[in-house]
């Protein structure tokens, strides 16, 4: 008898294990179809594998889950309720630090409601797993993609403009039912943040200037979306939540940072009023906006005047920051605010 591949079990062992571990080897046998021999083979390499633990005796004994923990779920998206998934098929066979486990909660529940809102498809699939160092997340839909429903929203056909946008925050297709937080402020949580559609993908480094990147793609229908949670990180959720508040302790969502890498996409610098006007778009909708030029070696007078002259005179009551200039970038915006407003 062929022995099953261990890919063909780690999705659905952790919670096996905790539901009955006794009777483990029987679970095993009916849904793999293998007889007792070959269920035990497989339950030993899955302890030397870490993903269970076996205690008791050699004739009376239980497997637990074990360092490493999975869960994978397909759901249809009518009549699906995001909390219910989290509460009934992942949060009870996790073992993770409080604070991990509400910022995977948090994700979680808006990532699949993104998919259940906004996604136009009829499936959605989610995968989580434990590792010793991480929680990792996986929520892909079929639906249409983000960066379709965006273009269809806002005419905007290009997805590193649509990724520009949605790195700011506050971007939604239904404003009347959403506030453009959910997928904004998930990123945050996480240490490394994937996002694939429509032939494109896009990766925020939590560790790297905190901002976007381009990488390669999934091959796929519709959005998927992973992230990555160190177990030892020192991140709150309210601490996520409470950083992008002007003062930095309630919970509003007055500040935003706009990755000037992204709008470069491999160019060294940014040099057009148009290109500015992008990078203004819909930043009247904060109080504050941190403009980061990392990456961003060259810029022209008339980016730089648009952006920090003509933008901010039409709207006094926004503060406009840039941040983490080289020697040339600061030189140009010092020579920008000298002038006249």
């Amino acid at each position: 008898m062929k022995t099953p591949a261990l890919a063909t079990v780690t999705p659905w062992i952790s919670a096996a294990a905790l539901q009955d571990g006794v009777n483990l080897p029987a679970t095993m046998m009916a849904r793999l179809g293998i007889d007792r021999r070959a269920a035990l083979n497989v339950l030993r390499r899955l302890v030397a594998a870490q993903w269970l633990l076996r205690e008791g005796t050699p004739r009376q004994g239980r497997w637990l889950p074990g360092a490493l923990r999975q869960v994978v779920q397909r759901y249809a998206i009518a009549g699906l309720h995001e909390d219910l998934a989290w509460s009934r098929d992942f949060a009870p066979f996790f073992a993770l630090p409080p604070e991990v486990a509400r910022m995977a909660q948090h994700a979680f529940t808006e990532l699949v409601n993104n998919a259940v809102d906004h996604s136009g498809g009829t499936q959605v699939t989610v995968s989580m797993r434990q590792t010793p160092l991480q929680l990792q997340l996986l929520v892909s839909d079929d639906g249409i993609g983000i960066f379709q429903r965006i273009e269809g929203a806002f005419e905007i056909d290009d997805p590193t403009l649509a990724m520009l946008e949605l790195s700011k925050g506050k971007l939604t297709s239904q404003p009347h039912r959403h506030a453009g937080r959910g997928l904004f402020f998930s990123s945050r949580l996480a240490d490394m943040f994937d996002l694939h559609a429509n032939q494109t993908a896009f990766q925020y480094r939590g560790w790297d200037h905190r901002s976007w990147f381009k990488s390669k793609p999934l091959v796929r229908q519709g959005t998927s979306v992973y992230l990555a949670i160190t177990l030892d990180t020192p991140r709150t959720l309210d601490s996520v939540l409470r950083a992008h508040s002007l003062d930095g302790d309630g919970y509003g969502f007055d500040r935003t940072v706009v990755p000037l890498r992204l709008l470069a996409d491999g160019d060294s610098g940014l040099a057009s009023r148009a290109q500015a006007k992008r990078v203004a778009s819909r930043l009247q909708c904060f109080r504050r906006a941190e403009i980061d030029f990392s990456g961003i070696q060259h810029v022209g007078h008339g980016f730089v005047d648009e952006l920090l002259r003509v933008f901010t005179r039409d709207h006094p009551g926004l503060q406009v920051a840039p941040l983490s200039m080289t020697p040339t970038v600061a030189a140009m915006v010092r020579s920008v605010s000298s002038e006249p407003a």
